[in-house]
């Protein structure tokens, strides 16, 4: 799980059909401090997050644990919207 920033949305007209449903938003990696880190990506939103908005994100299998998801193509995806961060 790593903390991001919403920078932006895909819009996709035609995509695989696990990934319909999901607003696809582009993160960009941030530090505790606030510091990009990483090359950005695209997530699938589970949150309803919008652009701006500082999010938590997982990866991998775990994203997928439901069963509606387990045979989805989804890699990354918002799984919290953070209301603040304290370091």
């Amino acid at each position: 799980m790593f903390i991001a920033k919403v920078v932006g949305n895909v819009v996709a007209t035609r995509k695989n059909d696990t990934l319909v449903g999901y607003k696809l938003m582009i993160i960009q990696p941030i530090n505790a401090n606030g510091e990009e880190y990483k090359d950005q990506s695209v997530a699938a939103d589970y949150v309803g997050a919008g652009i701006g908005e500082l999010v938590l994100v997982g990866g991998g299998s775990s994203v997928r644990v439901e069963n509606e998801r387990k045979s989805s193509v989804i890699d990354l995806a918002i799984i919290g919207i953070i209301d603040e961060l304290i370091v």
